[in-house]
């Protein structure tokens, strides 16, 4: 007698569905099918049958109402999980942090160690110069400071071709990097166009 396979497939309802009417007004169909209510409330579901939450989920925008800015924070923030981070050579931000804190038996970061003291007695500790919004930006479009609203353009146009999902026979990894892409686009475009109104306002 054979086994009669038990695994959940991918469409089947969700075992933890209630027993009631999908969520959609008028519709009789049994919901079996969890969906978010809002960004902010995550934990929270509708519950759909499997028609209309096929519907609801490809209008789904989780970054809808938000703009460039606010979605580049929320892009820098999920780098990390949402937790909080310090600037390396700092513990917790409580300090400045002690080389001889590490424990380095076979003395591989002396050299590194080493060289970077000799760099502070020269004076020639690199210092960032880009603005902090647009660094993240800057590093995702490969791109130097300062920059002009051409060269932005220009490096986003070759970016925008190289990872657009027709031109990668669909990859999804490709479409969400030209998400990034134009993310950081914006928000450089943004930057320059009002430093430069800013400008010439000064100038008139």
């Amino acid at each position: 007698m054979m086994r009669r396979n038990q695994r959940h497939r991918a469409f089947d309802p969700d075992p933890a569905a209630p027993d009631k009417a999908c969520d959609i007004p008028g519709c009789p169909e049994r919901a079996g099918y969890r969906a978010p209510r809002s960004r902010q409330t995550l934990t929270e579901y509708f519950w759909f049958c499997l028609d209309h939450v096929r519907e609801y989920n490809a209008r789904w925008d989780y970054y809808k109402g938000m703009n460039p800015g606010q979605i580049e924070a929320h892009l820098r923030a999920d780098v990390s999980w949402n937790r909080p981070s310090w600037r390396l050579g700092h513990l917790g931000g409580a300090g400045a942090f002690e080389e001889d804190q590490l424990l380095d038996p076979l003395g591989l970061l002396r050299g590194t160690a080493e060289a970077r003291v000799r760099g502070r007695q020269r004076g020639r500790e690199p210092v960032d110069q880009r603005p902090e919004a647009l660094r993240q930006p800057l590093e995702t479009l490969g791109l130097g400071w300062p920059v002009s609203l051409a060269e932005v353009k220009t490096r986003y146009k070759d970016l925008a071709r190289r990872h657009h999902p027709d031109a990668n026979g669909g990859d999804r990894a490709a479409e969400e990097r030209l998400k990034t892409i134009n993310v950081a686009y914006t928000a450089l475009r943004v930057h320059l166009t009002e430093a430069r109104q800013a400008s010439l306002a000064e100038t008139g």
